[in-house]
């Protein structure tokens, strides 16, 4: 078969699409943590684009997509042969019927690792020493990641004997990171201050921009998944869309409602949870059910970030509230609102078209397998890595700040520009003229830390 050069054009830059996604998360996780431990939260994410591109290349792409050249495929694990080693001959393989060269698909997939790994770290930020970061996002991607790729997608269990649907992501990227960041949160345990003190998101436009830049990233991850440019491509474009804007209006109204202010950190989270709920339903719902389903995202999502304060983890900047709980109603969704009539990869009904539970049950389980597995992996990991000391930083490097602990860097310079004294605080109007100081903790009335902010701490 002949290279299809347009699906192959349209996978390159879906690729890259992908790719500055990591980059945008950086900024978007960087900018809704603390100023003292913002370059050890973007190093996470730029650290999964180092690691995992080369893990993927190695045998991550081959253990969830191979075949072993069988009839069948293993229904756990792809191949530990076929796309690994030195060999060249599948370099100038096609990709099924779709015209697109395998080594583009596997970089549009490597894409999507990276960004899944990178996604955990915001749980835990302020407190995970990097180098054991690093040796868990190897453990976890080779561990988890990769068997769930190949279940969802590779034609494993979950997709082919099951029938759970999962279009871009929903079960393979948010719940199984969502998992992950709710154990490995628990383990390392809370944060010095945390409640009490304010831990609000120290660079609004850091996360404004952020969002933007996942916004316009994912409809990569989405439109992409489609591979090729048709009719469903069209609709996994326009929904997503649809779902993120409205997701945007949902988690704003119900801060409006709530707090009788509507926020831009808010505004921001509600996109992201839009796009995260709508990343597993974008290709199997008509555009309609995309907005109601960004609506109600978008404030269960609002709310769900509360959950931490009411059960006591530390999940920094709420990637359970935002992409565990996103996740899983996108998956569900697809159970309620998935139609033949939109893609023909629908052969189970749905409630709403078709009247029966058949493929809400299969969307439950798969999300609940892989939530479990996820989950319990996640635990394991950290849990040894904090045996042996690679995980929680001590309390005098936290408390100073993880950034130079660990990167001897930090992210802001307020030295004076003259020999006058302030600092750059006082330069900026912050704090008291003439001390240095910086801006003082917000208290309530009764002189408390204001611990209310929406996101982040």
């Amino acid at each position: 078969m002949d290279i299809d050069t347009g699906n192959t054009a349209w996978l390159l830059l879906s690729s890259a699409l992908v790719l500055l996604m990591t980059p945008g998360l950086a900024l978007f996780y960087g900018g809704l943590n603390r100023s003292k431990g913002t370059l050890n939260m973007m190093m996470m994410s730029f650290s999964c684009i180092g690691i995992i591109s080369i893990l993927w290349a190695l045998y991550g792409f081959s253990i969830s997509f191979g075949t072993n050249g069988s009839s069948g495929v293993n229904k756990v694990l792809g191949s530990f042969s076929q796309y690994m080693g030195t060999g060249t001959s599948w370099q100038s393989e096609i990709w099924g019927k779709t015209g697109i060269p395998t080594l583009v698909f596997m970089a549009f997939q490597m894409m999507f690792a990276i960004i899944t790994v990178a996604l955990i770290s915001g749980s835990l930020s302020d407190r995970f020493k990097f180098g054991g970061w690093i040796l868990f996002a190897v453990g976890w991607f080779t561990i988890v990641y990769v068997p769930v790729a190949h279940w969802v997608w590779g034609g494993g269990w979950i997709g082919v004997n099951l029938g759970a649907l999962d279009f871009a992501g929903g079960t393979a990227v948010h719940i199984n990171a969502g998992s992950a960041a709710l154990a490995v949160a628990i383990v390392l345990g809370k944060r010095v201050g945390w409640p009490r003190e304010n831990m609000r998101p120290h660079n609004v436009p850091f996360v404004a921009l952020g969002a933007g830049l996942l916004w316009f990233g994912w409809f990569g991850f989405n439109a992409g998944s489609e591979l090729t440019v048709d009719f469903v491509t069209s609709i996994a474009f326009v929904n997503t869309q649809l779902a993120t804007a409205a997701a945007l209006v949902g988690w704003c109204l119900v801060e409006w409602i709530r707090d009788k202010k509507p926020t831009m950190v808010g505004a921001s989270s509600g996109a992201v949870a839009g796009l995260v709920a709508i990343t597993p339903a974008c290709g199997y719902i008509p555009p309609m059910a995309a907005v109601l389903l960004g609506i109600v995202a978008g404030a269960v999502c609002a709310l769900a970030v509360g959950l931490k304060y009411r059960f006591g983890f530390d999940d920094s900047l709420d990637v359970v509230g935002v992409h565990f709980v996103g996740g899983w109603i996108g998956s569900l969704w697809i159970g309620l609102f998935a139609s033949s009539g939109v893609n023909s990869l629908v052969t189970h009904k749905s409630l709403f078209y078709g009247g029966s539970f058949d493929q809400l049950w299969r969307q439950f389980v798969g999300s609940a397998a892989v939530t479990v597995f996820s989950f319990v992996v996640a635990y394991i990991l950290a849990s040894i890595l904090k045996a042996v000391k690679l995980g929680r930083v001590d309390t005098d490097a936290e408390v100073s700040g993880i950034d130079i602990a660990d990167h001897g860097e930090t992210p802001y310079d307020f030295t004076p520009s003259g020999g006058g004294g302030g600092g750059g605080f006082a330069m900026a109007g912050l704090g008291s003229a003439g001390t240095g100081e910086g801006p003082s903790t917000p208290v309530d009335a009764d002189g408390k830390a204001d611990t209310s902010q929406k996101v982040a701490g």
